[in-house]
């Protein structure tokens, strides 16, 4: 096996890409889960937290649609960050990235698992409730079997997940509208049905804040690139396409449960329990609950596997530049899957998933990572952006695009510094939580995980400083056939 050999070209198209960043988003989790967090801020106004949010994640969607398109790499962000801004900025970016990639299969494994054990011992008491790790284990082999096989079987079973979970939400919501009958409304996109406490235009950003953390993901397709059809135009495409397509699934699902719940009792609705989406299946339409049910498992394995594609396509790029461990570039012959890095990949999420869940328990195992996770890949979403600006910046006229490269960049920094605070429970606004142990761990795992890369940056820098600048490389320009235009000027 030979990092040389290069990963398996032209072997997705459109379709895969764009489901790896809907499987990434994790829709039907999110719609089940994350986004009734703001409900106890916005209570009946969520659709509109929902539309804002769609909003604000478009403008940095937009920024990785547009560098995606000018760099397709498998280092995608950490590519972005030394073109736009410097290669040491990249590795930084880079080294963030894989750590938190990595750790978003267990997160879902994790939760694969205790939302199996719970819905099991429910229908029968005889399943104990804290039988979860079965469950998450044999997620984990089967993440690790398509990963194994290469790009091209992880992105169409991808495909098949993201297809299933979407439609049955959908499905659903059609039925709500449906059932809600004259009590369908959009005064919901209004601020009159905020919670108690948080009137107005106040409930509706609170719930806005938790809910963009629903669309983190939409960025999953660009670590394919190398692997792509056609990269520039289908990473453009899948990118953006992933944002605005799942935006408006979750503004339509939001919408639909609003209106049948009743848009003034909707700050009581969340994640579990009668106001819940899978208690709203049970109560009122028999067995489609186990549809909504599945679905939502269904969600979790889907975004384990995109997000083992990206942080193994990740850690291939920066061990290709020689940033991280060579062993990570090595290939398979045949499959040209990261295998050694696929097998990190599991050994990671198989000790985090037993060390975590087991230590404490797998619901705070899952909002441990789950703060780490976010917090990260909303700096990085922040890095991006100042690096759309950068990128174009430099590159001036005729490129450059004032709107899209300058003012976009600036608006998604703006929407992404209240996420971040609130992922990080520092209490800026009224409506943040200050963290409590052991979730406020996050915190010094971040910083202590960044403080190392920065002292393997200082090392690289003395010693191997041509191996940061390898972090700006696109490989993929290098490789592209020469042709021979009718004016007789070679073009790559």
């Amino acid at each position: 096996m030979k990092a040389s050999v290069g990963l398996r070209r032209d072997a997705v198209g459109l379709r895969e890409v764009l489901f790896q960043s809907v499987t990434a988003m994790a829709p039907a989790a999110a719609v089940a889960a994350s986004i009734p967090s703001g409900a106890a801020f916005a209570g009946g106004s969520l659709p509109l937290s929902v539309l804002i949010a769609l909003v604000a994640c478009l403008l940095t969607a937009s920024c990785v649609a547009e560098l995606a398109r000018e760099l397709p790499s498998a280092g995608s962000v950490a590519t972005y960050a030394a073109q736009g801004l410097h290669p040491a900025v990249g590795f930084l970016v880079g080294w963030g990235y894989v750590f938190v990639e990595t750790l978003v299969p267990p997160l879902l494994l994790l939760q694969l698992g205790f939302t199996t054990a719970g819905t099991l011992h429910q229908e029968w008491s005889s399943y104990p409730a804290d039988l979860w790790w079965p469950w998450s284990l044999a997620g984990a082999a089967v993440i690790t079997m398509t990963g194994y096989l290469g790009v091209r079987a992880s992105a169409r079973f991808g495909t098949v997940l993201g297809v299933f979970e979407v439609l049955v939400f959908l499905v659903f919501a059609g039925w709500l509208i449906g059932k809600a009958g004259a009590d369908n409304t959009l005064s919901v996109f209004g601020t009159s049905h905020t919670a108690d406490g948080y009137g107005g235009v106040s409930g509706v950003f609170a719930g806005s804040v938790y809910t963009v953390l629903a669309f983190a993901g939409f960025e999953a397709a660009a670590p394919l690139a190398e692997e792509t059809r056609d990269p520039r135009r289908t990473m453009h495409r899948a990118v953006l396409g992933a944002a605005l397509a799942i935006g408006l699934f979750y503004v339509v699902t939001t919408y639909a449960m609003t209106v049948y719940f009743g848009p003034d009792r909707f700050a009581r609705f969340g994640a579990s329990g009668a106001a819940s989406w899978e208690g709203v299946a049970r109560a009122s339409f028999g067995l489609f609950w186990v549809l909504v049910f599945l679905a939502v498992v269904n969600s979790t394995i889907a975004n384990a596997n995109a997000c083992a594609n990206v942080s193994t396509r990740t850690a291939f790029a920066l061990a290709r530049a020689r940033v991280l461990p060579r062993v990570l570039a090595a290939l398979h012959p045949r499959h040209r899957s990261p295998v050694a890095g696929i097998a990190v990949q599991a050994v990671v999420a198989i000790g985090a998933v037993l060390g975590l869940g087991l230590a404490y328990d797998p619901v705070t195992a899952f909002l441990l990572l789950a703060t780490v996770i976010v917090t990260v890949v909303i700096g990085v979403y922040i890095v991006v952006n100042l690096a759309c600006a950068g990128y174009f910046l430099r590159r001036g006229r005729p490129v450059l695009r004032s709107v899209r490269h300058v003012v976009f960049p600036l608006l998604g920094i703006v929407a992404f510094v209240p996420a971040l605070l609130t992922a990080a429970g520092l209490p800026v606004f009224d409506f943040v939580t200050e963290l409590t142990a052991p979730v406020s761990y996050a915190g010094p795992v971040v910083g202590g995980w960044m403080a190392a890369g920065v002292v393997v940056l200082l090392v690289l820098v003395r010693r191997h400083p041509e191996r940061i600048s390898e972090t700006a490389r696109v490989h993929l320009d290098e490789t592209l056939p020469a042709v021979l235009p009718q004016n007789g000027a070679v073009q790559r």
